[in-house]
């Protein structure tokens, strides 16, 4: 990729280049298998956090509601979540995973670390590591 040299010394105009040219592939590989990343990280969410409220997904992937029921609307009707009623307050949905949603996670994460793979080639083992070390902090401390 070229650049003028100006903002090749900008850290975090590359940091943004490198992570738009990753989505983009990312986003590529994922269509080719009928997913987005949002179902991706809808998927990944109920994965590591198990059964959770619809508002508690959406505020946790800053995914407006609206764009939020269309995803899962996608999902269920994939058999990949299940929405139902809370028990404890019948207002909320309580979102999911089913087997068949583990499995399509399964695949989306194949495909993310074939695009890690790609994206991040020129990098070492070591390398990869302390990069990732590093933007988990650079992450963290967003907010």
């Amino acid at each position: 990729m070229e650049t003028v040299p100006s903002l090749r010394a900008i850290d975090v105009y590359l940091l943004s280049r490198v992570g738009k040219a990753g989505r983009r592939r990312l986003a590529e590989r994922l269509a080719g298998i009928g997913f987005t990343l949002r179902h991706m990280a809808i998927l990944s969410y109920l994965a590591d956090r198990g059964p959770s409220a619809q508002r508690e997904i959406g505020r946790a992937l800053a995914i407006d509601p609206s764009d939020l029921v269309g995803a899962l609307d996608e999902l269920q009707g994939r058999d990949q979540v299940r929405r139902e009623r809370d028990p404890d307050d019948r207002r909320r949905h309580r979102v999911s995973l089913t087997p068949a949603g583990r499995t399509a996670l399964r695949r989306c994460r194949r495909h993310a670390a074939a695009v890690d793979d790609e994206v991040l080639a020129p990098l070492s083992a070591g390398d990869r590591r302390k990069l990732g070390e590093l933007l988990g902090r650079l992450f963290d401390d967003l907010d």
